[in-house]
């Protein structure tokens, strides 16, 4: 830790936490030590790999043209609100490579998928020479960066998980670093997937790759700060009703309300109300439809404020809906928008399927994100946030 134009700066995980435990942010918590010693090893790593290169003039040029050695990762999982996005922000803060990225899992397979279509339409016109589009992908992901930090690892997407082992042995080959968070130890990625057995040699590619932690904690940090506002209304009634048409004329501020569309990949994506920065949905419309990711990347790209009316409580019969609504949560929870909600159920009663189900896993996560997207502490934060868009509107 040292001074640098009169700003405390901190080198290390374990300064970076220690000090927001002094000043009150945090609760330090003995069981995240050990992830943050894990972190500050690979802090390290990465630093030593980096100086290497700068011994000499060249040391760059040569370092691209030999295989890297590869540094051995994190993948840490637990229960959610136990700490792990925190830590491996304050890890990523730290790092002092360039080519770096955080990214939520979902967005990052998004663009691999983008760019593996984009490879295949320029070999079809014959602007590429491969014909196998994952290791140009793959070189050029590692070009980009070469420390991957992926919040919420997980697998659900038959899709994904038919390219992840090729994927990821490629970037390992270019030297890649992979730090994640999960909800799920990666035995148990991509459980009860389809062609699930395609999948395992990626569980030992990553065992090699990174070092697997467990954090698990008896605190829900994401509890703890409540502090609910009227943004999630239960039951489904008459009387619901009024209060999310009061809320969402409230949202409105006064503008026209009408329709949207939002074009997605060639594909209409049909909103039917909206109004400035908000737009409200019926969860049919969200969830019972044909929607992935790229469709709610979309929506949250286009408002801020997004109202979902009448969600049902899910169980292991109503599955894609239920992943969808997981999704969907995912999405907005990561984009720090604001969400209002009518449902059946209380959070914690939404699912009401079997234990031991990948969306009884998954579930677990999305209720703590709907218990945290209702606290004073989002809200202020989202509100915030919103002030400085429209201070920097303002300037363009």
């Amino acid at each position: 830790m040292h001074l640098r134009d009169g700003i405390q700066t901190h080198h290390t995980v374990a300064q970076r936490y220690r000090h927001l435990v002094e000043t009150g942010d945090i609760t330090e918590d003995a069981r995240q030590r050990p992830v943050v010693a894990a972190l500050d090893r690979v802090l390290d790593e990465v630093r030593a790999r980096r100086a290497a290169r700068k011994s000499s003039p060249l040391g760059w040029l040569f370092s691209r043209k030999r295989k890297p050695e590869r540094l051995k990762g994190l993948y840490v999982h637990g229960g959610v609100g136990r700490g792990k996005t925190m830590l491996m922000d304050l890890f990523f803060a730290a790092v002092p490579a360039r080519r770096k990225r955080r990214v939520h899992f979902n967005d990052f397979m998004a663009d691999v998928h983008d760019r593996i279509q984009k490879h295949r339409l320029a070999r079809k016109d014959g602007t590429a020479r491969e014909d196998d589009p994952i290791p140009p992908v793959a070189r050029a992901l590692a070009e980009e960066a070469w420390v991957l930090c992926f919040d919420e690892f997980s697998v659900t997407d038959i899709a994904d998980a038919m390219v992840l082992s090729r994927l990821f042995t490629a970037l390992f080959d270019h030297g890649v670093v992979l730090v994640a968070t999960s909800n799920v130890a990666p035995d148990d990625l991509y459980r009860d997937g389809l062609n699930r057995q395609l999948f395992l040699p990626f569980i030992g590619l990553l065992k090699a790759n990174a070092e697997v932690l467990s954090l698990e904690s008896d605190t829900d940090y994401r509890l703890e700060k409540l502090g609910r506002q009227p943004v999630y209304l239960t039951p489904l009634s008459a009387e619901t009703d009024r209060r999310m048409d009061e809320a969402w004329a409230s949202a409105c501020g006064g503008n026209a309300v009408a329709p949207r569309t939002l074009t997605v990949k060639g594909r209409k994506v049909g909103v039917p109300a909206a109004a400035g920065r908000a737009a409200r949905f019926d969860f049919a419309d969200l969830c019972d439809a044909p929607l992935g990711a790229r469709d709610y990347l979309a929506i949250a790209a286009a408002f801020d404020t997004i109202f979902i009316d009448h969600v049902p409580v899910l169980d292991q019969t109503r599955r894609n809906p239920a992943k969808r609504f997981i999704l969907l949560i995912d999405t907005l929870y990561d984009r720090r928008l604001r969400a209002v909600v009518s449902a059946e159920a209380p959070p914690h009663l939404l699912y009401a399927g079997r234990a031991g189900v990948t969306e009884a896993f998954e579930f677990d996560r999305t209720v703590s994100r709907l218990i945290e997207m209702q606290s004073r502490d989002w809200l202020e934060s989202w509100s915030a946030a919103r002030h400085q868009d429209d201070k920097e509107a303002a300037l363009d």
